[in-house]
């Protein structure tokens, strides 16, 4: 359904390389009536998925850490980001993207997963759409070591703690990662971690 108080009235290409950033002028009719003219950069990257992996008898978790260049640009001395497992769709479902980025990610083939929720990162600026998931995960699951795919520069740590002590990492800091945030919440509240 189309927006009547947006006319997008141009778009332009800032930059095109790992992912597009365009500046969009635009007509925006405001609650007083008055059309105003706005523009905005908007970073499409595509949208992602995420999981939190959990084993109910073990009351433990998975999770990963890796270097996120703009955390370290950000006040994050190190760089290094406890997450979820997430990625990029690419030309995937959400629930195909998840269960291939469980794999490549933490070594765990699971089969059965949970979509609990779907969020938008960073609506200001960002386009992406994250749908969030839980799964269930057992040892039999671990069919290789994880740590992300060699040719896309991936070198992920596998985490696996007692669900408790992640959850009050988001109280100490430890956990800033929003996505990460979210889920672990969702957890606490529903799934009796």
């Amino acid at each position: 359904m189309e927006n009547l108080t947006i006319k997008i009235q141009k778009t332009e290409v800032l930059a095109n390389d790992y992912y597009l950033l365009n500046k969009v002028t635009f007509d925006y009719l405001n609650k007083k009536g008055v059309w105003i003219t706005q523009k905005r950069e908007v970073y499409d990257r595509g949208n992602g998925a995420g999981i939190l992996l959990y084993n109910k008898a073990l009351k433990t978790i998975i999770l990963t850490r890796q270097f996120r260049l703009p955390s370290y640009l950000n006040g994050n001395p190190g760089g290094m980001l406890i997450e979820v497992c997430a990625g990029l769709l690419d030309a995937d479902q959400p629930e195909q993207c998840i269960i291939r980025e469980t794999e490549e990610e933490t070594g765990y083939r699971i089969t059965d997963v949970q979509k609990v929720m779907e969020t938008y990162v960073s609506p200001g600026a960002v386009t992406e759409i994250l749908y969030l998931f839980v799964g269930e995960y057992t040892a039999n699951m671990k069919v290789s070591e994880g740590g992300g795919l060699e040719h896309e520069q991936e070198e992920i740590e596998v985490l696996e703690w007692p669900f408790e002590k992640a959850y009050n990492m988001i109280a100490s800091g430890e956990i800033k990662d929003a996505k990460t945030i979210l889920l672990l919440q969702y957890a606490k509240i529903n799934l009796g971690l």
